[in-house]
């Protein structure tokens, strides 16, 4: 069986891939993440640097993603439910923050510096310098920033006296599981020519790695060093800005131009515009073209006004483009890069700002947090535990930390205090974790309201939601009083009506009782007249029984 491998020469199925006319002229490059970076890196540092210094586009990319990232400074905020243990390690904490750089910095300024450097340069080292008992320190330690220029790109397997086994690549010393071990330090930077550095030369200092903070932010696998983030967008930047100037110079120098004098060729060595011999050298002219100046015309002379060529009506559409373009390249949207609001509207905006803040975790919780942050509460803690500050377990506690990175403003505060409002009492999240994501100690925040309560109660004052509770029970009590009033006037109305009905019915008895007198004296009268009409009736009988008696008596 045959160990040679062949590689296929079928035709490309991507066109990316392709080799036509298309794609002739697209150079590529096979290196790996270090040589890719070692051949240039010193050049991307410099023309960024150069790019921040002179460009304000430059300038608000690394302003803009700095300010973001860090504000005004990570905070730590330990873990432990232990209320006495945490107090102590927060009032430790705190303490060491103000003395945290040696430069005399806190350590919210040596955030916001090391993270503009990282950003800027590609990345940015700390070390961490224990000191003496007798400095006076909170904890015996401080963090001296040291800027990238100050490891070389060194590369070498024998030339230092090494470990067995051990390679320096890129300045940084590996093992021989390609783990990081030490970092070699110029022990100046390279472009400060002080005097000691000219009297003693600059020397390699070699630094053990856990002594090494090294903040960059790797885009391969195997990386060792870090690019600036304008890289992508130098070479843009850098046309964008001679195009700019350019065309600025050109209607700087087109407006000093107010007219042009036409007249024969003066003979002798004088002056075409002035007509008078030269004062010295003979490109100096008499009269100096200046803006807005005029002449006085010979006879035979013509004017010829100067019609400056406007800017183009697509520049401010083309420099659009090509800012969204470098807005893409540096992970900004293009409002916060250029300030420019027009024509945005609110949904828009929120959507453009809520997808930078996105990447701004990615970096906070994949880059500064386990690459700078962690390694520095680390290496404090054990300080402190070396120094008898915290005890070992205290220290181990120490090491557990939730960051609290500087909270957003609301882009809409009413409906954003609203949304969290909802999502805590439909048991979306917790009160705490709103809490949290503004920056804040829930813990504390308890505490804070119940001194305010306390502290209220004592003077006699009401909160807001007291005086809100008094003003509805006064309402109530309103209300309430109202509504008796208004009982009892039904009430009385009831009575009143009842009195009537009363009198109504006494009527209606008494018309009753009349009634039934007229009936019954109607029946009797009846009754009576009955009788009477059948004695009558009976009277009629016997007559009539007497007439018929007679009658017979008669016949006979």
């Amino acid at each position: 069986m045959s160990n040679e491998f062949s590689i296929s020469t079928a035709q490309p199925a991507y066109e990316a891939a392709s080799h036509g006319r298309r794609m002739a002229g697209w150079r590529t490059s096979a290196a790996g993440p270090n040589t890719a970076i070692a051949g240039n890196l010193e050049t991307l540092r410099k023309r960024s640097r150069d790019a921040c210094r002179n460009s304000a586009i430059a300038s608000s990319v690394i302003t803009t993603w700095t300010r973001s990232l860090v504000g005004f400074g990570i905070s730590a905020r330990p873990v432990t439910t232990d209320p006495i243990l945490k107090a102590k390690l927060n009032a430790l904490w705190t303490a060491w923050c103000r003395v945290a750089d040696t430069d005399g910095g806190d350590f919210s300024g040596l955030q916001q510096l090391a993270v503009r450097a990282w950003l800027e340069s590609g990345e940015v080292f700390i070390r961490l310098r224990p000191r003496r008992l007798e400095d006076g320190l909170p904890v015996p330690m401080q963090c001296q920033m040291i800027e990238s220029d100050c490891l070389p790109l060194l590369d070498s397997d024998t030339a230092i006296d090494l470990p067995t086994g051990h390679v320096i690549r890129s300045g940084i010393e590996l093992d021989r599981l390609g783990r990081r071990v030490a970092y070699w330090f110029w022990q100046q930077h390279p472009a400060d020519k002080s005097l000691e550095s000219l009297a003693q030369g600059n020397k390699l200092t070699r630094v053990p790695a856990e002594q090494v903070v090294h903040l960059f932010e790797p885009s391969r696998p195997g990386q060792l060093r870090g690019v600036p983030i304008l890289a992508p967008v130098l070479a843009k930047l850098r046309t964008l800005e001679d195009f700019d100037d350019a065309l600025l110079t050109r209607q700087h120098l087109a407006n000093l131009f107010t007219m042009f004098v036409t007249k024969p060729f003066p003979s002798g060595p004088n002056d075409a515009m002035t007509g008078q011999p030269f004062t010295g050298d003979l490109n100096d002219p008499v009269a100096a073209l200046e803006p807005g100046s005029s002449m006085e015309l010979l006879p035979g002379e013509d004017v010829k006004f100067s019609a400056p060529p406007p800017p183009d009506a697509s520049y401010a559409e083309y420099i659009r483009s090509q800012l969204l373009s470098l807005s893409a390249g540096a992970g900004l949207p293009y409002e916060l890069l250029t300030g420019d609001l027009a024509n945005v509207s609110d949904r828009t905006l929120r959507i453009n700002v809520n997808e930078f803040r996105r990447a701004c975790e990615a970096r906070i919780w994949g880059t500064i947090v386990p690459r700078f942050l962690d390694k520095i509460r680390a290496a404090w803690a054990v300080a402190a535990a070396l120094d008898g500050g915290l005890s070992p377990s205290e220290a181990t506690e120490a090491l557990t930390v939730q960051w609290a990175p500087q909270a957003w403003p609301y882009l809409h505060p009413t409906q954003d205090l609203v949304a969290r409002k909802l999502e805590v009492e439909n048991g979306f999240r917790s009160r705490a974790s709103v809490i949290a994501e503004r920056g804040d100690d829930p813990e504390q925040v308890d505490q804070e309201r119940a001194d305010d309560a306390a502290r209220a109660a004592s003077l006699g004052l009401q909160t807001l939601d007291e005086q809100v509770a008094a003003a509805e029970l006064v309402k109530l009590e309103a209300e309430a009083a109202a509504a008796q009033k208004t009982a009892d006037a039904a009430q009385q109305q009831a009575q009143a009506a009842r009195a009537k009905a009363l009198e109504a019915k006494a009527s209606t008895d008494v018309l009753k009782a009349q009634q039934r007198t007229a009936e019954a004296t109607r029946e009797h009268e009846t009754a009576a007249a009955a009788d009477r009409a059948k004695a009558a009736r009976l009277d009629v009988q016997a007559a009539e029984i007497g007439l018929r008696e007679l009658s017979g008596v008669a016949t006979k």
